[in-house]
C-alpha cells in the first residue's frame, strides 16, 4: 500500500475546538504540553517500546504509542541513541532532530523531524503544501499571509482513565502546514492528545440495566 494514502481511520470533519487546536499548533507553532497522564504512562513502562516513527508521523498510532516519545523529549541523549541528532532550535516552540537514516512519510523521504508538545512532524522539502494537503484529503483551515494550515481529525473517542476513572477524549489529528521560521518547507505530521470534555459535554455513561422495585434485575424475555 502506498504510504502517501490517507490513513485508514474513521475520519470526521474538524469540530471548532479541534480546528482551533490545529490552528494554534501548526500555524503559530505554540507549545501544547502533554497531559500528566500521558507522561505518567510513559514513565511507568517497564521496557522502552519500539518506536515506529513513520507510523507516528502519519497518524497510524494512538496516544499510548506516542507516550513512548516523552522520555526522548526530556532527554536529548535518548534521542541520540535512536539516531536522532538534536538541532539548534530554528523555532522556539519545536525541538528539531536530523535523522541518521531517512524515513519515508506521505510518499516523501524525510531526514528532518520535530516535536512540539503532543505533535510529531516531518519537515519536508516541499515549497507548496497544497498538493500534499489535497492528497491527504485535508480540510484547509487557513491560507493567507504566506501561511497555510490544513487538517483532519481522524480519531475522536471517549476513553476512561483506568486509575482515576476520569472521562477523557482521545484525539488524533493529521495536519499539513507552513511556518515562517522554515521557509520553503512543509510541516506534515500528527497531533495526539487526551483532553477533558468541555463542560456539559462529558461522555455519556452506558444505560443502566432496569431494576425492579425489589432491587432485582428482571430476566430477559424468552424468544
Amino acid at each position: 500500500m502506498c504510504p502517501c494514502a490517507a490513513p485508514a481511520f474513521p475520519a470526521q470533519a474538524l469540530t471548532p475546538p479541534s480546528l482551533r487546536t490545529l490552528f494554534n499548533l501548526l500555524i503559530n507553532v505554540r507549545p501544547i504540553f502533554l497531559l500528566p497522564l500521558l507522561l505518567a504512562a510513559a514513565g511507568a513502562a517497564h521496557a522502552e517500546p519500539a518506536i515506529d516513527l513513520p507510523a507516528l508521523i502519519e497518524c497510524r498510532q494512538s496516544v499510548s504509542e506516542f507516550a513512548a516519545l516523552a522520555p526522548i523529549a526530556n532527554d536529548p541523549l535518548k534521542a541520540v541513541t535512536l539516531g536522532w541528532r538534536p538541532l539548534p532550535q530554528g523555532n522556539l516552540f519545536m525541538a528539531e532532530y536530523m535523522l541518521n537514516t531517512p524515513i519515508e512519510v506521505f510518499g516523501h523521504s524525510a531526514d528532518h523531524i520535530a516535536m512540539a508538545g503532543g505533535t510529531i512532524i516531518a519537515i519536508l522539502d516541499l515549497a507548496d503544501p497544497r498538493p500534499l494537503a489535497k492528497q491527504l484529503e485535508l480540510e484547509t483551515g487557513y491560507d493567507a499571509d504566506g501561511k497555510f494550515m490544513a487538517g483532519r481529525e481522524l480519531v475522536s473517542r471517549d476513553v476512561v482513565d483506568a486509575k482515576s476513572g476520569e472521562a477523557l477524549i482521545e484525539s488524533v489529528i493529521l495536519g499539513v502546514s507552513t511556518v515562517k521560521s522554515h521557509p520553503g518547507k512543509t510541516l506534515a505530521g500528527c497531533t495526539y492528545s487526551l483532553d477533558q470534555p468541555a463542560e456539559g459535554e462529558a461522555p455519556a455513561a452506558p444505560p443502566a440495566a432496569p431494576v425492579t422495585p425489589d432491587g432485582q434485575v428482571p430476566a430477559a424475555p424468552s424468544a
